[in-house]
């Protein structure tokens, strides 16, 4: 039987290559786990958890998860995706009702989570031997993950969506979906070890631009250390141009300023300073700057 498999698998191959060719047709595959075939020894090696939740809304402080999914797999240091390991797909019951916006966008219905938990416990022991955790859109997910358990906040985070070039690359759009069907890929979206598959098969394609694995970009992104840099007390009539250069504002109910705020590497951060001070007419020196590594970044803390 597998031997009959791997013919119908390498002919339905053919036929897909055969439609490419005639540069008319684009196939898409399936998105699948990834065969761990290779083993390197240990300290080549770091172990990766794609993370995707799924939850009741989008505020942290007052929705819930109602689904975890986490995808292991490892990865060498230069960043090449050796395969992915048993999967972690968890449904948890709520304490409010799921909105139906959220049933209807995820296929999560009340009666499939009623009764189902999932403690910090489980997660804990399933992320033991984590050396990073990716999620894309890590904006969102760090958040609700650490409100969840702890130990999410002793880890490096990345973000898939973030921290590599797409753009520069000649993709469109920072959509999983989007992506994954630009580099050939298809999936069933918004469950989420379906994502994470689908994040952990983005990260495995070779960039068109440059053929480096995807999750090499994002390594050597997360690990930069980054400047925050603050635009405190800049005019309002500023808001539009700060905004248009990537600034995010922050409403002051963390303990950070209630400004515009933006993240740049190191080798970005004079030139950031002098733009804040010829183009804003705030004081450089005067700037509130803090250093972020991917250990508090997309955080509360950040």
């Amino acid at each position: 039987m597998p031997g009959e498999i791997s013919v119908k698998q390498n002919r339905l191959e053919e036929l897909a290559h055969t439609l490419e060719a005639e540069g008319t047709y684009k196939v898409l595959r399936r998105i699948a786990p990834i065969p761990l075939n290779r083993h390197l020894p240990h300290d080549q090696t770091r172990l990766g958890i794609f993370l995707d939740l799924e939850t009741t809304g989008l505020d942290p402080q007052h929705d819930e998860i109602i689904e975890f999914g986490m995808v292991p797999f490892a990865y060498t240091l230069n960043g090449t995706i050796l395969g992915t390991l048993p999967t972690f797909s968890r449904l948890r019951e709520p304490n409010q009702p799921i909105p139906p916006d959220i049933t209807t966008l995820t296929g999560i219905t009340q009666e499939m989570v009623a009764g189902k938990t999932v403690s910090p416990d489980d997660v804990a022991q399933f992320t033991a031997q984590a050396s990073l955790i990716v999620a894309h859109n890590a904006r969102f997910d760090r958040l609700f993950a650490e409100n969840f358990w702890d130990g999410f906040s002793k880890l490096p985070w990345a973000c898939s969506m973030e921290d590599v070039p797409w753009q520069a690359e000649g993709f469109e759009g920072r959509s999983l979906g989007y992506l994954a069907m630009q580099a050939g890929w298809f999936f069933d979206g918004h469950r989420a070890t379906d994502d994470c598959l689908a994040g952990v098969t983005l990260l495995n394609t070779r960039l068109p631009k440059t053929q480096a694995p995807a999750l090499s970009a994002l390594l050597r992104e997360a690990r930069k250390p980054r400047w925050q840099i603050w635009a405190e007390n800049a005019p309002f009539e500023y808001k539009d141009k700060l905004k248009a250069r990537g600034y995010r504002w922050n409403d002051g109910s963390n303990s950070h300023p209630k400004a515009w705020f933006t993240e740049v590497p190191l080798e970005q951060k004079d030139e950031e300073l002098h733009f804040l001070k010829t183009a804003i007419g705030l004081d450089a020196a005067a700037i509130p700057t803090r250093e972020i590594t991917a250990w508090d970044r997309f955080s509360a803390r950040a």
